[in-house]
């Protein structure tokens, strides 16, 4: 299967209906009164964590979700349906960005965590919400609110509760293979893996933990020379790593420690963490070289162990320590800073443009003014009323005067035109 680990979506929510313009007019029922429904709310988008996932790879062939608009209001006060919300299921572990402020806006570590990344537009008021002993025939109802619409940025750290590293060929991969069903492609030749791999490690409870195999580093990834640096950030959320190194190598701790200095380099948590060194390929050299080695890492190691990946040798002993070390040293604290996110709920369209089309027309547009529009009928007198009062509250009118409008000249709303006469003064 394909591992992607990065992605870039859209998600607009739904847009709320709007409300309507009715009357009551049972035979027996007299002045019947207004009866318009108000619109149905817009659905929600929200993203979730399911830890059945390892892979944004779905993302890659679909980018845009949109969730359900509600209805619109209709008559014998009748409310519209609301639009379903849209849950997005992705892998747990996925670090969420809106790509136009730049904000980490959640990270979603736990399976079924939710995230609310766009809130469905409201339902417009029906004509019945405007009755009062005052006006008992408002013959006016509201457009529902407009969805919101953001670019978001997946990206990936995998849940895993150990991380293998080394260098290139070390045996990270026989090793996976051998402690759990996992099944990397493995041969004779550098960057065999070129992603991550993980595998379930059954521990002698019955349960399991997970083991991630991290594509080879080597010296100078922290410039990105090589694999590893691009993938290292799947083991930043580790409990701990286990450090395969290569015995047939010519300078086993060289290779050591070069790897420890680009995780250095990379974060100062991960340079801390506790290490399991595995000094792999003992079927291949002979006692002295693995007494020689034995003990020069005994002095650097946290734990030390002689294993042979290929006859599995001491692969047992091995896991079981590491199944004692899962349940020992608790999983990180995510060091994600989140920050407070106002953009899953700012669906305010009062922004608008005017356009001076001709020398006496001017056609004014906007996200609110054409929902307004669109729910204004030109023959209704209060209706327009109701529009010009509200276009006034925005600072159209005035806008208008200052771009050079004049008495007569026409004005283009929506599908209303009508003549401009200041009353101002």
């Amino acid at each position: 299967m394909n591992f992607i680990d990065k992605a870039k979506i859209r998600v607009i929510s739904g847009r709320g209906g709007n409300g309507a313009v009715a009357w009551r007019r049972e035979k027996f029922v007299d002045k019947g009164g207004p009866a318009g429904g108000d619109g149905g709310r817009g659905g929600d988008v929200y993203l979730i964590a399911d830890e059945g996932l390892s892979t944004l790879l779905d993302f890659k062939y679909k980018s845009v979700f949109k969730a359900q608009s509600g209805e619109n209001g209709g008559i014998k006060n009748r409310f519209g349906k609301g639009g379903e919300d849209l849950r997005i299921k992705v892998p747990a572990g996925t670090v969420v960005k809106d790509l136009k402020t730049g904000k980490i806006i959640g990270d979603l570590v736990n399976d079924g965590q939710e995230l609310l990344v766009a809130k469905g537009g409201r339902g417009g008021r029906g004509n019945a919400r405007f009755c009062t002993p005052q006006k008992r025939a408002p013959q006016f109802c509201e457009p529902g609110e407009p969805p919101i619409e953001r670019e978001l940025s997946l990206e990936l750290k995998l849940i895993a509760d150990v991380g293998l590293l080394g260098m290139p060929n070390a045996g990270k991969s026989t090793f996976i293979s051998a402690i759990s069903s996992a099944r990397p492609k493995i041969a004779d030749y550098p960057f065999t893996t070129l992603v991550p791999n993980l595998g379930v490690v059954r521990k002698p409870t019955g349960d399991g933990y997970v083991v991630a195999d991290i594509p080879g580093l080597i010296e100078g990834a922290s410039e990105g020379i090589g694999l590893g640096y691009e993938f290292l950030r799947h083991v930043e959320r580790c409990r701990f790593l286990v450090h395969i190194v290569d015995l047939t190598q010519e300078n086993p701790m060289e290779n050591y420690e070069k790897i420890n200095n680009e995780l250095a380099k990379y974060s100062e948590r991960l340079a801390n963490l506790y290490q399991i060194v595995a000094l792999n390929k003992i079927d291949a050299v002979d006692d002295k070289v693995k007494e020689k080695y034995f003990e020069e890492f005994k002095l650097k190691a946290d734990d030390l162990f002689l294993i042979s990946a290929a006859t599995h040798e001491n692969i047992e002993s091995l896991t079981y320590f590491m199944a004692q070390k899962v349940d020992e040293i608790e999983k990180p604290v995510s060091d994600v800073v989140v920050e407070e996110d106002t953009g899953a709920y700012d669906n305010d369209d009062s922004s608008y443009e005017i356009i001076k089309a001709a020398k006496d027309t001017y056609i004014v547009s906007g996200g609110k003014i054409k929902r307004l529009t669109g729910v204004t009928d030109d023959r209704n007198r209060q209706q327009i009323l109701r529009l010009q009062n509200i276009l006034k509250g925005m600072g159209v009118f005035d806008e208008l005067r200052l771009q050079g409008i004049k008495d007569g000249d026409t004005v283009i709303i929506g599908h209303l035109e009508f003549e401009f006469y200041d009353d101002e003064y």
